[in-house]
Parts: C-alpha cells; structure tokens; sequence
C-alpha cells in the first residue's frame, strides 16, 4: 500500500517505468524535481479565440476544431503574442493508476514573467486538476499577459505534482509542526494554512518591487541573464509602507515572512480570501520539499509575489496578508530536496524578478 501523501521524485520514477507517465520524446531525468515533474511543450500552437475547458465527454481535439484560427509550428522557435490564447500539446501523457491524482501549475519563471499558463485534459471540467484514473494527453493554455514570448518544444513552462490520498495538513498540524520546526519568521498566521503578508518596508532602502512596462520587447525564454531590467520593468520605491495599485497592471513583489519546507513535506500557494482585496497574487504555487530549508541551503526564503489588480486601484499595505501556504505531507522523503545540487534557480531568493532578466 502506497502511503498517502504527495510523491517524491524516486517514486515519479516509478510512475515512468510502469508507463503511468509517458512521453515521446522519453522524460529526461531534467524534468524530474523534488515533489513535481516539469512538462515539455509540443512542435505546435494552436491559436484560439478563447480560453476554454473541455468539458465531460468532450476531448480538447474536439474543443480546437470548433476554437482554432490558426496553427503555429514551433520547430525554429515561435512568438507567443500578449493577450493572444495558445493551446500547446504537451509531450507527456497520463495513465493514472486507481488512488493517484494529480495537479499542475506554472513554474516560477513562467510566473514571474506574467505568463498565464494552465493545464487542460480531454474531458476537463477544471483548470490544472486530473482525477483519479485519467487516462490521455495533456495541453498547455498559454496567455502572455504583460510580455510576447519566444518559445520552442522541449521548454517547460509547467510542472505536475501527483498525490496519493488525503495529504493536505490540518491547522491543528501545521500548528504542531510549527512548533516543532519553524516554518516562518515572526508570528505564524494559520488559519486554512500559513497566512503569509507582503513586504513593503525592506530592511535597507526603499525598492519594494517592479510592475512591468506596458510595450516591451519580446523575451527568448531560453535567455538567462540576458535582458536588461530597466527594458522591461518600473521599479516600485516607497518610504511609507503602501502603493497603489493600477487595474490591469502587474507588479512583482515579496512576502515578509522568509518560509521554509521541511523535507518530509510540500506546500502549494494559494489565495487568502477574495474578499481582502481586488486583486490576484501568484500564478506559480508549488513549492518544494527543501525551499528555505537551512541544510539545503536556504535558512528562510521569502516568497515572491506575482500580483495583478483587477477592477478597481487598490491601496497594498505592509504587512496586509495576501495569501496562504497550504502544507501537505510527502509520502516519502525525496531523494533530493530544493536547492541541493539541483540547481534550483530561487532557494534563498528575496525579491527577485525571473531568471531571463540580468542581475
């Protein structure tokens, strides 16, 4: 019997060997991060008038004859235009044995860039969620928001984490295991998960963030390092503790708190409440057994806030809790943790903008 929790890289190998997990081309050990698996696009695009779900008894096939304009191969690389919809057939694929199911999300990168990014099935009825027993292919929806992007097959913009069973802690838990490894600085905020605030009176200085330039250039995102911050980004200074934010724009800033993951557990970020304020914060949630983790490098490491107003301009005030960590036990420790050797790109990180833009 497979013990209930999220499962560690060893076992997603297992999942690969058995053919739960298949790939053409074959996953490369690459892919393969601590609690998750990163996801490759396919060779071609498939631009649509809208975003839409499948649907039950419905296959995404279906849904692009009826949405598709037009098709855009991918071989010598592609831009993806802001605000355009792209549904990208994935290289992987799914046979999900009887008690695994499994969840998607963007990776960091992916959503430090403003890059919507979501996972559909054949005969979904939800964004980034795959039930017990699928059996089929897998598609990125893919929206620019603030930035047209070059991509190619093979990059991997999400990532899928399979779970066996009930693994999601209570407060009563997460309390506990406070207790016995703190798991932020400062007071913990557990209410439904680990509250945590954003950061707008830095310790030195007054930078407490960047929103993104509404007519930038394109970014290559096989370019690390390569593009200059000022091309692509305001930053955001302050000396009393609040902005405001502007409908429609999106900004990148960072929690208070420094958070750590123990070993034995993952977490995944999700929104505080809907009603605290009109805006989003984080398209990326997944975080790793071992981020902030001291042995593995991270003594604390802050979250980076993807944050966009909606309706309305919204003042944003230190400390204002603005989303939640919900814990869930691994079902194994992984092999590796977050930033031991794995060249993970965040461990330790402040406020930091995606790995594409020049330090």
């Amino acid at each position: 019997m497979m013990t209930p929790g999220v499962l560690p890289a060893q076992a997603l190998r297992d999942l690969i060997a058995t053919g739960a997990i298949a790939a053409n081309p074959p996953v490369l050990e690459a892919q393969l991060q601590p609690a998750s698996l990163d996801l490759r696009l396919g060779s071609v695009a498939y631009r649509v008038r809208a975003s839409f779900l499948t649907g039950k008894g419905r296959t995404v096939e279906d849904r692009l004859a009826e949405f598709t304009m037009h098709k855009v191969d991918l071989a010598g690389g592609a831009v993806l235009e802001k605000n355009c919809v792209y549904v990208i057939p994935l290289a992987e694929r799914l046979a999900l044995p009887p008690g695994l199911t499994a969840v998607a999300n963007a990776k960091s990168s992916t959503g430090r860039l403003d890059l919507l990014t979501r996972t559909i099935t054949d005969g979904g009825i939800e964004f980034d969620r795959i039930p017990e027993g699928y059996q089929g292919p897998l598609y990125a929806e893919v929206c620019p928001r603030s930035f047209s992007v070059l991509v190619r097959p093979g990059q991997r913009l999400n990532q899928i984490r399979f779970r066996h069973g009930h693994a999601v802690l209570s407060d009563a838990d997460l309390t506990a295991l406070h207790a016995a490894e703190p798991l932020v600085s400062g007071d913990a905020v557990i209410s439904e998960g680990l509250g945590f605030s954003v950061d707008l009176r830095p310790a030195s200085g007054d930078l407490v963030g960047y929103r993104a330039k509404p007519h930038a250039g394109v970014i290559d995102l096989d370019r690390i390092g390569h593009y200059p911050v000022p091309e692509f980004w305001e930053a955001l200074h302050t000396s009393d503790g609040r902005i405001i934010l502007d409908p429609g724009a999106f900004y990148i800033l960072v929690s208070r708190e420094a958070v750590t993951i123990p070993p034995d557990y993952a977490a995944e970020m999700a929104p505080y409440l809907a009603m605290v304020g009109e805006f989003r914060v984080h398209y990326a949630g997944f975080f790793d057994p071992g981020f902030g983790y001291a042995a593995a490098g991270g003594a604390g490491s802050r979250g980076v806030l993807e944050v966009r107003c909606h309706e309305a301009p919204f003042v944003l005030e230190h400390g204002q809790v603005v989303g939640r960590l919900v814990y869930e036990r691994m079902s194994a420790r992984p092999e590796t943790l977050y930033g031991a050797g794995i060249a993970s790109n965040y461990q330790g990180q402040g406020l930091k903008l995606a790995k594409q833009f020049k330090v």
